[in-house]
């Protein structure tokens, strides 16, 4: 468990300096960091998360807790930026939780529009972005190709709409932050991508900024190393959200946010792709059943098997819905069922009066097979518009509307 050394004032700011090893720069660091804060119109704390340190870096944080008086101390015995950010996070009491490198390698100038967006109640989350047109960077080509690869995979394999995970400079709204850190499970440099992606697909609004960026030649963070983390990371989140195990409704449910996770490009591949399946399934089983019995209970028979299972599948999978109301919607399924057996079973009828008789049952297959495709494909659109559609009922009284304000308790007076 940590510890917290909690100060009197509810602050506006909280702005988290997460370190590990850091007994030289930290005093220049909080130094800096201070003189800029004096000149913002708003309330602030900073806290330091020391996150099991071996050298002397949580006497000397300690020491500039006796200096400044709005400086406060966290101590973790487990090491891990994510785990500091979360649990420092989660026990603040401050409107608007920021952090920062203690490196301060983005310019502190790009505060201000950061933490603007969350006080105003415009977005939810912020974050500072090396990779824009408008960003100043400076740093080595290794890191520079590394940053731009990672951030690409992202846009390609979990379709994200940010341009820059990793940047150590962010800040989200402590509302906000309740309710979604607790679905973050990495704990180190992972952390920043995960609460990303799980923020934007939960319909969270993300504002980002342009910084200017100086890269930390002192810097010993391994580059290779973290980049391998962050990849099975990346792995590790894309197959949760393909097997359905991110359920994001509560946070949807307590924030007021609009369901955006399920776009509809990525929900139509994944339909496709059960589509195929159960098709093929179901012309597997007419085949089988249309040796013992006439060709329109053939068709029923495999038509329930095959709509049950792609109900529970595209439930899972495309929708990525889980928890009660599994037998409501093999209800609704079932009812569409009739959908796919009129097509199915008119199709065998002009098959049969078209024939004279009875049809070659390689004919039969082939044309109930068409037919149960064209019914998938009506069948998406139920399901997306009737079957899986979430609406949120849930007032917006958990999370201010865009343009309301955060109130101070201090009356907006910097402190320091």
């Amino acid at each position: 468990m940590s510890t917290i050394e909690m100060r009197q004032g509810r602050p506006v700011l909280d702005v988290v300096v997460p370190v590990h090893n850091e007994e030289v720069a930290l005093p220049a660091a909080i130094e800096q960091l201070t003189a800029h804060l004096v000149t913002m119109p708003w309330s602030w704390r900073i806290t330091i998360a020391d996150n099991a340190s071996t050298d002397a870096t949580s006497a000397v944080a300690h020491a500039l807790t006796e200096i400044h008086s709005d400086v406060q101390l966290v101590h973790l015995p487990l090491k891990g930026r994510g785990r500091a950010l979360k649990q420092v996070w989660l026990h603040s009491d401050a409107d608007v939780l920021v952090y920062m490198d203690v490196d301060l390698s983005t310019d502190l100038n790009a505060l201000m529009p950061l933490v603007a967006p969350l006080i105003s109640g415009h977005s939810d989350i912020a974050i500072g972005s090396r990779l824009g047109p408008g960003s100043r960077v400076t740093r080595g080509p290794k890191r520079e190709l590394v940053s731009r690869s990672y951030n690409a995979l992202l846009k390609t394999t979990l379709r994200t709409g940010f341009s820059d995970a990793q940047c150590g400079f962010k800040a989200i709204r402590r509302d906000v932050a309740a309710v979604l850190l607790p679905l973050v499970r990495n704990d180190d440099w992972f952390f920043d991508t995960e609460l990303l992606v799980l923020a934007e697909r939960a319909g969270l609004r993300i504002h980002e900024i342009h910084v200017d960026w100086i890269d930390d030649l002192d810097s010993r963070v391994n580059v290779l190393q973290t980049a391998a983390d962050d990849l099975r990371g990346v792995g590790r989140l894309g197959w949760s959200f393909l097997a359905g195990r991110e359920d994001l409704s509560r946070v949807r449910s307590q924030l007021g946010t609009a369901r955006n996770d399920g776009r509809a490009s990525v929900q139509l591949i994944l339909f496709v792709a059960i589509g195929i399946a159960s098709t093929v399934a179901y012309s597997l089983m007419y085949l089988g059943l249309r040796q013992s019995f006439s060709d329109q209970t053939s068709n029923a028979l495999a038509l329930l098997a095959t709509t049950m299972g792609n109900t529970a599948a595209n439930r899972r999978i495309t929708f990525g819905v889980r928890g009660p109301g599994a037998w409501r919607h093999q209800a609704q399924g079932l009812a569409v069922l009739a959908l796919s057996l009129g097509l199915t079973s008119t199709t065998l009828w002009a098959l049969g009066v078209f024939a004279g008789g009875r049809p070659h049952l390689s004919l039969e297959v082939i044309a109930v097979t068409v037919a149960n495709l064209i019914a998938t494909a009506a069948r998406f659109i139920v399901m997306r518009t009737w079957i899986f559609r979430r609406v949120d009922r849930h007032a917006m009284t958990h999370r201010p509307t865009p343009g309301t304000a955060i109130q101070d308790p201090t009356q907006s007076t910097a402190r320091g």
